[in-house]
């Protein structure tokens, strides 16, 4: 009688429990397409930010001669480097490649 229990158990109960959570597993690690949407606006808000800060620098510069700002800067290739190639991927991404 445990026997008639026990085969369904191994050979059905035990291979769905692992491929369920398996499957599980790999939905959980993926990006959302409402991810994505919340990532680009997110990236929209920090280079209006950005650029926000760019002229409270130049009126603050402007104001004070001996001012200098301690952040990263957009006329310099360095600074600009991995935004370029974050902008690239992204415009990959969506099939608008430049």
């Amino acid at each position: 009688m445990e026997e008639i229990f026990i085969v369904p158990v191994v050979v059905i109960g035990l291979p769905w429990l692992i491929l369920h959570y398996v499957t599980k597993w790999k939905t959980a690690t993926t990006i959302t397409s409402d991810d994505e949407v919340l990532l680009d606006e997110l990236y929209q808000l920090a280079r209006r930010l950005d650029e926000r800060m760019d002229t409270v620098e130049r009126l603050v510069a402007s104001d004070h001669v001996d001012f200098q700002p301690r952040r990263l800067l957009d006329d310099r290739d360095a600074d600009n480097q991995q935004l370029r190639e974050l902008e690239k991927m992204i415009a990959e991404k969506k099939g608008t490649a430049k």
